[in-house]
């Protein structure tokens, strides 16, 4: 069990990273805002996901 959190942590980790590089490349790019908005929005999801599947790795107790 505690593989597929570790796992869903790594997966959570690589699509805020993705959210990240995108927005960066829309800022570098001079993107629409909504677009801009879209990928902060996206990166601070993630981070409350991997906040909350580190919390639920640590509280299964395996």
């Amino acid at each position: 069990m505690t593989t597929r959190l570790r796992n869903a942590v790594t997966l959570v980790a690589i699509g805020t990273t993705c959210w990240v590089v995108v927005g960066v490349i829309a800022l570098a790019s001079n993107a629409d805002a909504k677009i801009i908005w879209t990928c902060i929005s996206g990166s601070i999801l993630g981070l409350v996901g991997i906040r909350y599947t580190i919390r639920r790795e640590r509280r299964s107790g395996l």
